[in-house]
């Protein structure tokens, strides 16, 4: 029976890690993910998880000890933000390219600069080709949730990579709200035991991890890793079944909001998509057909999925919670319009950048969206495809 609690987000990913129980967790503070490891250390000096804690004097540092822990066939956790992120991004290439499936908690929060503590996607965007895979969530059940399925997606054999469970920093991972969580006892059931085929540990097959990757092997290695992320989805979707099955909830790479007859949507992440769907509500009541589709995996990403969704609609608006510096559009604009391009069905589509460094995004905000969506609906004039919503004018 589910156990009815309030937590933030941070203590919902910790409360996760000790229903799980890793062997390893090397930690590193950064604003504003430190609870988490801050709340697990007091877990640790409680004797509820006999994890090997340990304190380093980076983040580079705090992921480096995760892979040498997964590399000798140990189930490993950290947890970052911002620039803790960026510190690590030489060993996320190495964790994915090694096929070591470290899980990050990553609490996504702007990057430097100008110095930002508030919330949105640059940090996390900035490492969308790192070979991790990408889950983020809306609210704090979603954050628990998705932590929950993290491992054992990323330990499947037909995966084997790292996976970044992302939040909104700030917004989620210290906002505290109702959450259902699960009995110790079926989250261990569920999760499993981490069982490594091959390990440096593993004396009676001796391997390298590692390895300098010669011209002659370099490629396909990543080909098999690009393989792996495709092999991903199946797995994620196999893994949201037996999660709904055991708890109920359902998920999918995508949600679909209202999205049946939808003429004007809007392609969205994490809590900001909270906030759209009170817009699509009130519009609906007004007879606009607004709908909505909620990014819930951003690697591997779901083109195919997001394609089909919108095949329908006649005017979408991709929002962007980070900016890309492209003169194009954001990541999340570009990958949209990309597995659109082959459509023969394809809505007029723009890129609005929103949200940077913490600034509001509030249902008004969103209505403004859909008028505009409305308008390029009637006239078949897209006006300017990259712009931003927000900030003050000149």
């Amino acid at each position: 029976m589910s156990i009815r609690e309030r937590l933030s987000g941070n203590e919902a990913i910790a409360t996760a890690m000790r229903q799980i129980n890793p062997d390893v967790f090397a930690m590193f503070p950064i604003t504003p993910s430190t609870e988490i490891p801050q709340y697990f250390a007091q877990y640790v000096a409680d004797g509820k998880v006999d994890t090997e804690f340990i304190c380093v004097e980076s983040e580079h540092s705090s992921l480096s000890a995760c892979l040498g822990a997964e590399a000798a066939g140990c189930r490993a956790v950290t947890a970052t933000s911002s620039a803790g992120l960026s510190f690590m991004n030489e060993v996320l290439y190495v964790a994915a390219s090694s096929r070591l499936p470290v899980v990050l908690a990553v609490a996504c929060r702007a990057l430097t600069g100008p110095i930002n503590i508030n919330h949105d996607y640059s940090d996390s965007m900035a490492e969308r080709d790192s070979g991790f895979i990408q889950i983020y969530a809306e609210n704090n059940q979603e954050v628990y949730d998705n932590y929950l399925q993290a491992h054992r997606i990323a330990e499947h054999p037909d995966v084997r990579l790292p996976l970044m469970v992302c939040e909104d920093g700030f917004i989620t991972s210290h906002a505290i709200e109702n959450i259902e969580l699960e009995e110790d006892d079926k989250v261990k059931k569920f999760v499993g035991e981490y069982h490594p085929e091959n390990y440096l540990l593993k004396t009676e097959n001796p391997l390298a991890v590692g390895p300098y990757g010669i011209s002659a092997y370099y490629m396909e290695a990543h080909v098999a890793q690009a393989h792996a992320m495709m092999n991903a989805k199946k797995v994620i979707l196999d893994v949201a079944a037996d999660f709904e099955k055991t708890f109920g909830r359902k998920y999918g790479l995508i949600e679909e909001y209202k999205m049946e007859d939808a003429e004007l949507a809007m392609v969205i992440m994490g809590s900001c998509a909270g906030t759209a769907k009170a817009c699509v509500d009130e519009l609906r009541k007004e007879g606009v057909k607004a709908g909505l589709i909620k990014v819930r995996v951003f690697r591997p990403f779901p083109g195919e999925e997001i394609a089909k969704a919108l095949e329908n609609c006649k005017a979408v608006a991709v929002m962007d919670k980070s900016e890309g510096f492209s003169a194009c559009g954001g990541p999340l604009y570009a990958e949209t319009a990309g597995a659109l391009f082959n459509s023969k069905k394809r809505p007029l589509m723009v890129d609005i950048v929103f949200g940077l460094g913490g600034r509001d995004f509030t249902v008004e905000s969103a209505r403004s969206v859909y008028d505009r969506l409305a308008k390029i609906a009637e006239t078949g004039e897209t006006g300017d495809i990259y712009t931003h919503m927000g900030q003050r004018e000149r």
